[in-house]
This record gives structure tokens, sequence and C-alpha cells, in this order.
């Protein structure tokens, strides 16, 4: 474990490291994306398309959108909110219609319908009622599409050394709605807080006690609170917890970001790849899948149709291509 990787072509020696395969997605980030909150206000349904079959082309399936809401605006015609004003009318209809084409599964994020701030939001009652009639209107509106695949609860929970009953609360009220709508759809959460997760039996009680079917730790590497060389025990805790819980799969959420400056002040930029090689490597003997926070902005293929984000990610891009032909080969 935790060989360092110093260039993508030495992978080929290395085994049993998944490859990236899932990632989070959204159609703006104003307070993280200054190298492509913009671009992306500009795509076209047609760019929208171009880069979901892009992500596709990489081996990525699965998509978790995070927000259907954003800053009291919404993405989709609601009586909630008020829409963005984007170059494309409908970005949801433009990115799930592509994704049917892809064979590209998209988790479907129930916010954000209150204030960006996850510890108030989740007790709000005005901010359930609208997550709650969210779901019922994303349901009808695109619930046809084949890549409607499953919901995601975006209002993270930080685990210090346990969930907060109140954000149980607010994970179980919603599933119970969702699980009503569309009784198939898998139901996802993606916490932080993965390097204080206390992975005992009190922990296991909450596991059975929530209403979901995939957890997505964050391995906070991006954010500057863990190294890729303390993933692996954290990681190895919560595969024991849950395989006694036996009950929500266990994914990785690895942050493929670096920050320009200051953590939470600054805007993301892609990591270099031999970092990422790094976290790949250490969470992976322990979940089940890998999605990354996240593709858009942070790797764009060379030439892309539909380009967001710094130089710096057709750059992570590239190093991950070639890794991954090497692991192929």
């Amino acid at each position: 474990m935790n060989r360092a990787i110093s260039d993508p072509n030495t992978a080929s020696a290395l085994s049993g490291i998944k490859p990236i395969t899932g990632s989070a997605f959204g159609f703006q980030s104003t307070e993280e994306g200054l190298d492509w909150s913009l671009a992306c206000a500009r795509f076209t349904a047609a760019q929208w398309q171009a880069k979901i079959k892009e992500m596709a082309e990489i081996g990525i399936d699965t998509l978790v959108l995070t927000a259907t809401a954003r800053y009291y605006r919404a993405f989709f015609d609601t009586s909630i909110f008020p829409k963005w004003q984007l170059a494309c009318d409908d970005p949801l209809e433009a990115a799930l219609s592509a994704a049917d084409r892809c064979k590209v599964k998209f988790f479907m994020g129930a916010g954000f319908y209150g204030l960006l701030d996850d510890e108030k939001t989740i007790s709000d009652p005005a901010a359930q009622k609208r997550r709650l009639q969210s779901l019922g209107e994303l349901a009808a509106r695109y619930g046809h599409h084949a890549s409607f695949h499953g919901w995601y609860w975006p209002d993270e929970a930080r685990i210090d050394p346990y969930y907060r009953p109140e954000y149980i609360t607010y994970v179980n009220e919603l599933s119970k709605e969702a699980r009503r709508l569309t009784p198939n759809s898998p139901i996802l959460i993606a916490p932080y807080g993965t390097r204080l997760v206390k992975a005992d039996d009190s922990y296991v009680k909450q596991l059975d006690a929530m209403d979901v079917d995939i957890v997505a730790y964050q391995d906070e590497v991006g954010v500057r609170k863990s190294t890729p060389a303390e993933t692996p025990a954290f990681y190895e805790g919560l595969r024991k917890a849950h395989d006694r819980a036996q009950k929500a799969k266990l994914w990785a959420d690895v942050e493929v970001f670096d920050y320009e400056g200051p953590v939470y002040h600054s805007a993301l930029v892609p990591a270099k790849f031999e970092r990422v090689a790094r976290q790949l490597e250490s969470v992976s003997p322990f979940v089940d899948k890998i999605m990354v926070f996240l593709y858009l902005g942070m790797m764009n293929k060379p030439g892309s149709a539909a380009f967001a984000g710094s130089p710096a990610s057709t750059r992570l891009y590239t190093s991950y291509q070639n890794w991954l032909n090497t692991q192929k080969g």
C-alpha cells in the first residue's frame, strides 16, 4: 500500500487500483468555479451533451448532480424558485438525454433549497418542504429518462464521530418520499468528516437507521484535512462497519482538486496527477466504487468542444488517460 506513483507510466506495474467511474456534476459553481462556472453558464445543449459523452468515453458511468437549485434560483422550470438564465434553457434535459445515449446513470440532487449552510438548512422546515416538492417535480418532468437512476441528498453531513440526529431525520424524510415516487431508485449521500468517524457499534446502528443505499465518503485530501498516507486507515474502518451493517454500499468521493490559495477562500484548481494516483491507490482496497469531486472544471479532453476549466485540466485528463491505458494493458 501507499507506494509512490511518480509517473503515470509506472502504473502498469500496480494492480488492484480502481479507476474513476463516477463524478459529481453541476451546472454552475460560482463560489468555487472561477475557472469554469462562466463557461458552463454559456454552454449550449449541444455542449452539455458533448461533455457527457466526453466523460463517458473516459469511463465515467455515474454522475451525481449536486444541485437542481442554488442561491434561490433553479436549473429547471419549477414553481419553487425563478430559473437561472443560462444559454441552455433546460440543461437537465440536455444532460439526461445525452446520458441516455451514453448509458450514464444520474443521481438527482435535492438541493439547494435553502441556505448553503448544512448545519442550519437540514433543520429548516421551509427548506425541507421545498426539497420534498422538488422530488415530485423532478420525477414528473425527467423520470422517463433511462439515465434518471437515483437520488442524492446534497446537504452534506459532518460526521464527528457520528451523524447528528437531525441529519438522519432529514435523510429519512427525503428517502421516504423518494421511495414513494420512484421505488426502485437508489439513494446516495456523501458525508465529510471521514477522518473523524468512530466506526464502532454506535456507528453501525446509525448506518442501519438511515434509509440510504450508498455512502460516498469524501477523502478530504483536496481540502487538506487528510493525506493519501492516512486515508487507508479511515476507509478500512469504514469497510468493517459497512460489512457489519450489510446495508449501504461504500464508495469513495476522491477530491481531485487543490486550492489556488487558502482553503475554502480561493478557486479550485486541478491537483497534480501524482497525488490523485496515490489517492486512488489508497482507497481502492476498501471501496466498491470511486467517484471524484469533480471532473467538470478539473479535467478536460484536449480539444474539447465543451471546455470548462484552466489549461491544467487538460494535463490532469491526459495524465489520467495515459495511466488508464497502462492499467488496461
